[in-house]
């Protein structure tokens, strides 16, 4: 019995198709391409700028703590301190607050709340810096000054961070503007971690009898911890570079003192402040160096970021 031969299938793409898929291609490989370039771009003009300071006092600058345009001495550590501790400091709060937010926005929030709660929480972020700058120089940092650190000093002034009279300028007040700011993007995209959590893990861990705690603490938060960490660090990532708002509320000293209600400053702020006024090419170049720092200092942390949810990924996945 002889059977036929199959007959050859119909060409259906057209040569259009092949176009598209080659501009497709062009266009994102462009783009890709481009954002390296500008990146490469931002860090060559930012080391041309800062090579006189660079070339003149060497990498001694990092750890020095002399700021003085007068005799033209300078150093980055005491501001390096300030950007390290308002960063982490404000980390320490908004991060826990804004994992808490994305839980109950997405597991505990009545279905009649979430929409409006979101839609507020998402409008801070869009808040210029400059406006919650100004409401905590009239409304965050007086409050701070006159109930919060008097209250710190008497319950904990045996601790020096914790010491000294209170101040409406200073490193305190600093933190909890740069929590505001960190909130709405940490928080915004934990929510939607969460909420892409599959509702089947979810009626698995309740019907199994685990309760609504425990379902979130064993099931929710573990599935997408590494994406928890990722959101946790861009918004790191903002504080660290954040100048306008921290500017107006830290106090701008020279010298980063022990106690947390004492003026500081952070190296954006230190930027943002003496750029137009400095009086000499050395304090410009100065003032760049300091943005070089900071600029590593944005890079190192992107990349400990990326390791840990690397790490995260592979124990979620069982690889090596």
């Amino acid at each position: 019995m002889e059977v036929a031969a199959p007959r050859a299938l119909t060409r259906t793409r057209r040569i259009g198709d092949r176009v598209g898929d080659g501009l497709l291609y062009g266009l994102t490989a462009a783009a890709a391409i481009f954002a390296l370039v500008v990146i490469a771009a931002i860090v060559w003009r930012v080391v041309d700028g800062a090579w006189p300071s660079i070339r003149h006092f060497g990498l001694g600058f990092v750890w020095s703590s002399a700021w003085n345009p007068v005799t033209s001495h300078f150093g980055a550590l005491e501001f390096i301190l300030g950007t390290l501790a308002t960063s982490f400091g404000a980390l320490l709060f908004a991060a826990p607050i804004s994992i808490a937010i994305g839980l109950f926005l997405s597991e505990l929030a009545p279905p009649a709340v979430r929409g409006p709660i979101g839609a507020l929480i998402e409008m801070l972020a869009a808040v210029p810096s400059v406006v919650i700058g100004l409401w905590g120089i009239y409304v965050l940092a007086p409050f701070i000054a006159q109930h919060v650190e008097p209250w710190l000093n008497d319950a904990l002034g045996w601790i020096p961070i914790f010491s000294g009279s209170a101040s409406p300028s200073g490193l305190l007040p600093a933190i909890a503007v740069l929590t505001i700011m960190i909130i709405p993007i940490s928080s915004s995209i934990c929510r939607e971690l969460f909420i892409g959590v599959p509702s089947e893990l979810e009626d698995g861990a309740l019907a199994l009898g685990a309760t609504r705690w425990e379902m979130v603490r064993g099931v929710v938060v573990p599935s997408v911890k590494g994406g928890v960490v990722a959101a946790i660090m861009l918004g790191l990532g903002r504080a660290f570079g954040e100048a306008i708002a921290v500017t107006q509320v830290i106090g701008n000293s020279d010298h980063l003192h022990r106690s947390i209600f004492q003026p500081a400053d952070t190296l954006a702020s230190r930027i943002a402040n003496q750029y137009q006024g400095a009086v000499s090419n050395l304090q410009i170049a100065s003032l760049i160096y300091l943005a070089l720092i900071l600029l590593a200092i944005t890079f190192v942390t992107n990349l400990g970021a990326r390791v840990v949810v690397r790490r995260f990924e592979l124990q979620r996945t069982g690889g090596d």
